[in-house]
């Protein structure tokens, strides 16, 4: 497995760990349709929302951090593979979504997590 792919299912991994904790609960994880892949697709219980969450991990915050590294192309595919998940699950169309950004930095062994509720809306992409 390539070192990219590998870091990028520690801090997935990493993250899944600390939004439990945070009390959400795991619906799937790396659920993908062509042209796009949702790391991990939650359920906040106490609103009951639907929360994608993208997870990224750069090694310090030059240049936006792991938070700046998602483009509007990027911000394009999440919401659309957002689509197919519900088409998919129509039961999951009850709820509101909220999208969240899980940035790690620095180590890869003991990173600092940032919880970005509601990065973005699928309303701002236009």
């Amino acid at each position: 497995m390539a070192l990219h792919l590998e870091k990028g299912r520690q801090s997935e991994q990493l993250a899944l760990r600390y939004l439990r904790k945070q009390g959400l609960k795991l619906i799937t994880k790396n659920f993908s349709r062509r042209g796009g892949e949702l790391d991990l697709v939650m359920r906040e219980p106490e609103k009951d929302i639907l929360v994608i969450i993208e997870v990224r991990y750069r090694r310090n915050k030059l240049y936006g951090g792991a938070a700046g590294s998602i483009h509007t192309a990027k911000l394009r595919r999440i919401v659309q593979t957002t689509q197919a998940l519900l088409q998919q699950h129509p039961q999951l169309c009850e709820m509101p979504v909220r999208f969240d950004v899980v940035a790690l930095h620095g180590d890869p062994a003991n990173p600092q997590i940032e919880w970005i509720k509601a990065a973005f809306g699928a309303d701002a992409l236009g």
